[in-house]
């Protein structure tokens, strides 16, 4: 396991490769771009997961041993979306309405059998919501991160981080971003750069409505 003490502490930030028969995948390119940027003190390290149920989780679980990040923030696409989408909630359900890119698509199976049912992120999502509102980039706060790859990852971390003791002190949560058409990718950097910085620099959270109603 890498010493933190020996170099800047590490942010893991994962993408995803493309799927569903598209060229790219913006998630991807967001944090690539970050890659090796120095923020807050921290070190990215930029990784691409893959597009596909269990897979995406050992290669996570590896990423972990290899960095021993002090926190993750993976991204998603969400082409429906018109924002950049803060997701609190991750479930443990895995029902997908097309294949991944190995051709599985599991329906009403868990992430984790005997699992508990749900996971909050542990990043402090109001503080980042606010943060990109005032430089004047689309963002939500989200209640529900899909049943798909991606909340099969945000679930995995989250359970991980919950039940390893190794990784007790690390934080991480999941943000699904837009297509290009409506943000293009020097505000989607811009806007995972902000992300990473509050996150790194708040230790209270904001405390505002912003739910739904529906």
């Amino acid at each position: 396991m890498p010493t933190r003490g020996l170099s800047a502490p590490t942010v893991l930030l994962t993408g995803f490769e493309a799927f569903g028969g598209a060229a790219l995948n913006p998630s991807w390119l967001g944090a690539q771009a970050l890659h090796g940027r120095q923020i807050a003190g921290h070190r990215v390290v930029a990784a691409r997961l893959p597009t596909v149920f269990d897979t995406s989780l050992h290669e996570l679980h590896a990423l972990l041993a290899l960095h021993a990040p002090s926190l993750v923030l993976c991204v998603g696409l969400a082409s429906s979306r018109q924002a950049l989408s803060l997701e609190r909630v991750a479930i443990n359900i895995n029902d997908a309405s097309l294949a991944d890119n190995h051709g599985a698509q599991p329906v009403d199976t868990p992430v984790v059998p005997q699992g508990p049912v749900a996971y909050f992120s542990s990043l402090p999502l109001k503080a980042m919501l606010l943060a990109l509102r005032r430089h004047g980039l689309p963002a939500e706060l989200s209640q529900s991160a899909g049943t798909f790859v991606c909340n099969h990852v945000f679930f995995g971390l989250m359970h991980v981080l919950a039940t390893d003791a190794r990784w007790q002190r690390t934080r991480g949560g999941f943000v699904h971003v837009p297509d290009l058409s409506v943000l293009g990718l020097p505000e989607l950097v811009g806007g995972l750069h902000l992300m990473l910085e509050t996150a790194l620099t708040t230790h209270r959270d904001a405390h505002f409505a912003a739910g739904s109603v529906s």
